[in-house]
């Protein structure tokens, strides 16, 4: 399987599942350190990062749909559909913090939305498990490019962002 969405050959959705990940390890770390610290910017860094985490989980997510339109059913297709189901699960979890936080004259972390926000990482660890295994999975047959050409070994000519149909 191919994916539609590629930038060199590449397929984008699992670049992307980093910086929603990345994003909210990060304003845990924040808000942490906000409940450890009780320096109320921490708290307020926290709140903006995870709702850029948000924001670059929406567009991981619509990738991961684009993709999903291809695999054929089986077991492939199962393992794809959880992860997304466990990365939206993540997602959520981290939505309903920001909620929380929203009218909050600081946008502080407390004791409980700091365990929920643990809690989504480790949902989410389970979703780049997911990930990593169906990725391992795909790319089992494909040649690494040495050097800085592309997959098919044209260097650096023709497109760079492809959005295509997969081959069946």
């Amino acid at each position: 399987m191919e994916s539609r969405l590629r930038v060199r050959g590449h397929p984008i959705q699992p670049m992307l599942v980093t910086f929603p990940f990345g994003l909210f390890v990060s304003a845990t770390v924040l808000d942490l350190a906000d409940v450890l610290s009780g320096l109320a910017f921490l708290g307020e860094v926290g709140y903006w990062t995870a709702v850029a985490g948000l924001v670059a989980a929406a567009l991981s997510g619509v990738a991961g749909m684009i993709d999903l339109w291809d695999v054929p059913a089986g077991r492939h297709r199962r393992t794809m559909v959880t992860a997304n189901l466990v990365n939206a699960g993540m997602t959520a979890l981290f939505l309903l913090g920001c909620l929380i936080r929203a009218d909050a004259p600081q946008r502080g972390a407390t004791g409980g939305l700091l365990a929920v926000e643990l809690v989504a990482l480790a949902v989410g660890t389970v979703g780049v498990w997911l990930g990593a295994r169906l990725l391992r999975a795909f790319d089992a047959g494909r040649r690494e490019p040495s050097g800085f050409e592309a997959p098919d070994g044209s260097g650096f000519a023709g497109r760079t962002v492809e959005i295509i149909r997969p081959r069946a």
